[in-house]
């Protein structure tokens, strides 16, 4: 079994900042994609940022300058640090990671449950 869990959610002010973590753990044998996708309410989930096992990365538009994906891959751990947020960022950010668990030879997506931010104004 692999598990994605994040961390790092909560309330803040418009201009504020917030990091999340993604812990991937279990059987893995090895990761390859990772991004972050979030779900505002009554809008469809989206790609907010993604990143490859040798550290390329790639963002939405409308947050481009604000936020940074970064991975540690000795931890399986990803991170989205985010900085001049806006009440526009407010959703449910879910982790998702490319992963081949041990002793298969396929790579399936996993995701995370998701952890809420929520931007006031």
């Amino acid at each position: 079994q692999v598990q994605l869990v994040e961390s790092g959610g909560g309330l803040v002010q418009a201009g504020g900042s917030l990091k999340l973590s993604c812990a991937a753990s279990g059987s893995i044998g090895s990761i390859n994609n990772m991004g972050w996708y979030r779900q505002a309410p009554g809008k469809q989930r989206e790609l907010v940022a993604s990143i490859t096992r040798g550290g390329n990365t790639n963002y939405a538009e409308s947050v481009k300058g604000r936020f940074t994906i970064s991975r540690d891959n000795a931890k399986n751990t990803m991170y989205l640090q985010m900085i001049s947020l806006k009440p526009e960022d407010t959703a449910v950010y879910y982790c998702a990671a490319n992963v081949r668990p041990i002793l298969s030879t396929m790579f399936r997506d996993y995701w995370g449950q998701g952890t809420q931010v929520t931007v006031s104004s």
